[in-house]
């Protein structure tokens, strides 16, 4: 079963975006930095999102990434669905922060229960095909609005419209160039319908 290990993201000034991830969320495995220059203008057609446990680890670690040079998008709040809140890191990537959670139940901490690597796509159903063709295993799926895959990787990964993901990060959904990410796993080479390219580790 091919699992998604970790994800790349393509950055004009790895340094930078190496000492973010590190200051602010603590990463340094699930995801990496390399150099590009690569022509990048609006949304990449993706999110990263930070799952965690309760309410003021949400804001420990938003506070933080902020603190690192982040810009906030949409601000911490409670809703519905629980905790959470936007922001967009120096390089550019669009990070959610949540948690289903919508009370504290223990101490605060900084620990990230999972890292989510949403791929916004034109065809829902297209893009779920293609991933099980290539191995993929769905886990949960909504029709053509939204597909969860298994796997036992450092990162789990999702299919969600891109207009609606837009819309779900607060963004306009329009945006040109490169998607600035490359997923790491431990099968072959390919490049998904929307861009999106695989490489083994």
């Amino acid at each position: 079963m091919t699992t998604l290990d970790s994800v790349v993201l393509e950055a004009t000034d790895v340094a930078t975006t190496e000492n973010f991830l590190a200051d602010a969320f603590g990463l340094d495995e699930q995801v990496r930095v390399r150099e590009s220059a690569a022509e990048s203008d609006g949304f990449r057609g993706f999110t990263l999102s930070l799952t965690v446990s309760q309410p003021s680890t949400v804001t420990s670690l938003f506070d933080s990434a902020v603190a690192n040079g982040a810009t906030v998008i949409k601000p911490v709040t409670k809703s519905l669905w629980g905790y959470g809140g936007t922001l967009q890191a120096p390089d550019g990537t669009v990070w959610k922060i949540a948690t289903s959670a919508k009370k504290d139940t223990g101490p605060a901490t900084r620990a990230i229960d999972s890292v989510v690597l949403l791929l916004g796509c034109e065809d829902v159903a297209a893009s779920k095909k293609f991933y099980v063709d290539h191995g993929l295993t769905v886990g949960k799926s909504f029709g053509r609005k939204y597909v969860e895959f298994e796997g036992g990787g450092q990162v789990k990964l999702g299919l969600y419209a891109r207009k609606a993901l837009a819309k779900d990060a607060g963004v306009p959904m329009e945006g040109i160039g490169s998607h600035r990410i490359t997923l790491a796993a431990n099968g072959s080479d390919f490049t998904d319908p929307d861009g999106f390219p695989w490489e083994s580790n």
